[in-house]
This record gives structure tokens, sequence and C-alpha cells, in this order.
């Protein structure tokens, strides 16, 4: 007999873009964003802007996913939304929404992890390869880095992570110390593929164990642009491209060294990529370089899967609804939700 569809409607709203989602199995149906391009007047995401702008998209965005999924509110079998890490302000928007909208259709809440989301990504239905577990996937965004262990799809562990700056914050601050407005890792990365990645070095940390650390790189590259600068107020314009590949190339060993390192001790050789730095070109492909080097299994997600989005909480969800784990509707949002503090 025919197992009945599972379709989830998905919330995402950690930071600074509304995103609905639907799901049916593990096909996506749609998958929409409102982005809030209010915060590039500020060089920065301002958490109250952040959070207005959801109460104004989230309606609007849910209705038109619904619409574009082809389904009816009714058939909706659970709602799974950001309960954090994130905004404290955005992430209260979409757990309030989904409170909401659980009562009034009488069906279950799923609250999902954002960063177990960004690696759950890997397993939407899109014709692409999926992991083998176990596998270890390098997670990289604006605001976390971490090397996770997953051994099933809700059996992860966090076995590396920054100790102080994200690689997605090294990318945003270089690029603002070049001129370049917010968010900045894009620019980079596009002048970097005209650029010499081997004409500046700059310093790189020697963290123990899988952890890492981006604050030196940070203060060495802005020592050295000052310092140049000094000398040739022309600098930047003049070396543009030579310098945003050498910092990408920088920030790329960083992580890579890691993973590498992982993949030695642990005896793995599947290694996935995760998170809105795993949309940067240089990264994809020094990733798929070094597979082919160390005979890894390698697997990039699709770009709109690398940002912030609700497909990702959608698998996520379902995975979550099949075990039955549901929250109740004295459920909190939390801004920080280590991914390890789970226990599904």
């Amino acid at each position: 007999m025919r197992q009945k569809d599972i379709i989830i409607l998905a919330i995402e709203s950690s930071c600074d873009d509304t995103s609905a989602a639907v799901l049916k199995n593990n096909t996506i149906l749609s998958n929409l964003i409102a982005r809030q391009e209010i915060h590039e007047l500020y060089g920065g995401v301002v958490p109250e802007l952040a959070s207005r702008a959801h109460q104004q998209n989230i309606i609007p965005v849910v209705d038109a996913a619904i619409k574009k999924a082809g389904i009816k509110k009714e058939e909706i079998d659970a709602i799974a939304f950001t309960r954090g890490p994130g905004l404290m302000g955005s992430l209260v928007v979409g757990t309030s929404f989904a409170k909401a909208f659980a009562m009034a259709m009488q069906i279950p809440m799923l609250d999902v992890n954002h960063m177990v989301g960004h690696v759950l990504a890997h397993f939407i239905e899109d014709g692409k390869p999926m992991p083998k577990f176990p596998f270890l996937c390098l997670t990289v965004s604006g605001g976390h880095t971490q090397i996770v262990l997953v051994e099933d799809y809700l059996k992860l562990k966090v076995i590396g992570t920054t100790i102080d700056d994200a690689a997605g914050e090294a990318f945003d601050k270089a690029a603002k110390m070049l001129g370049f407005p917010y968010p900045g890792g894009p620019f980079i990365d596009k002048h970097a593929q005209h650029g010499n990645p081997l004409k500046f070095e700059f310093s790189k940390p020697n963290i123990p164990e899988y952890n890492f650390s981006f604050s030196g790189l940070k203060t060495s590259i802005l020592y050295f642009i000052q310092k140049q600068v000094k000398e040739n107020p022309h600098f930047i314009q003049e070396n543009l491209d030579d310098l945003c590949a050498s910092i990408q190339k920088s920030i790329i060993d960083i992580l890579l060294k890691k993973i590498l390192k992982a993949t030695k001790e642990l005896n793995i050789n599947q290694v996935a990529i995760a998170g809105g730095v795993s949309a940067n070109s240089g990264l994809r492909a020094a990733l798929q370089q070094l597979g082919i080097e160390k005979k890894w299994e390698t697997y990039i997600p699709k770009f709109e899967y690398c940002t912030d989005n609700a497909a990702m909480i959608a698998i996520t969800g379902k995975y979550m609804f099949e075990k039955g784990l549901f929250a109740d509707q004295y459920i909190t949002a939390s801004a920080r939700f280590p991914m390890n503090d789970l226990a599904f």
C-alpha cells in the first residue's frame, strides 16, 4: 500500500531574509525569499529593521509559496520553522507565525535548528547525488564556521568551530576595507576570478584541533592595506583583483586545511559544504580540486540552497516529522541554539 505523501510548510526568518517553502516528501514545490535591501545603507544587518520587515513580508511570502506549490493549505501536514540560532527579533516573527498557523490549521509544529538545515539541504531531491553516511560537512556562513560530523539525518555533531569570527564575516569585513558595499563577499568573489591569488600573503592562524580563527587574518589584511595606502593612495584601485584573489585564497586555505585534517584523522572520504559562503566560486572549485586529489566524494549544494532559505528548513522538518519530534505551543525562539544541544 502506497504511503501518504508528507506535505510540509516551512518558514525561515533567522536573519534578514523572509523565506517560505513547501515540500512534498523530499521534493521542493516552492521556495520563495523576500530580501531586505535596506541593510545595504547601513553596511550590515540592523536587527530592529530586520524584524519589522519580517512582519511585513511573512504573510505575503507564505501565501505566495502555497499558491506556487499548487496546494491548498488544508493539505499541509505540519509547519516547520527556524527556532534558532539567529537574530532574536527575526526568529520571534517566524516562531509566532508558525504557532498561529499550527493552531489555526490544527497541525503539528517542527522547531528546526538553522545550522542543521544547512547540512540537510543536501538531501533535497534535485537530481544531484546525496552524501552517504558518515560524512563531514564544512558549514560556513556570515555567523558560523563549523565542521560537522554527520552520522545520520538527525545525528550530527560539531567537531570544529570558530573561536572568534566566522568566514563569512571575514569576507564582508575585508570587502568593507576595499570599499565594497554590504554584503561584500560576492564582490570579492567576482574580482578574485580575475586576480592572482599568490600576489599578496597574509598571516594565517595556527589553531589546535578542528577549530578556526579569522580575527588575526582580518587584522593582517587591515594593517597591510593601511600601510600600502599610506605609501600609495591608489593602491587598492590599482591592485583590486589581486587583493580580492589573495584574500579569498587565504580564507579558503584556512577552511580546507581543517577539513583535510579531519578527513585524515577520522578516515572519512565523504565531504560536503553548506551555508552562505558555500556559494563562493573559489571555495567550490578548491573543494572539488582537493576532492579529486584526495579521492573524496564531494557534495556542493545548488546556489539556491546555499544562502538562508526555507527549503532547508522543510527537508529537516520532514525527517523530524517522521520521528514524531514535534514542538508545542510553549516553544520559544532561541538566538543561541547550539547544534550539539539537540536531543533527537
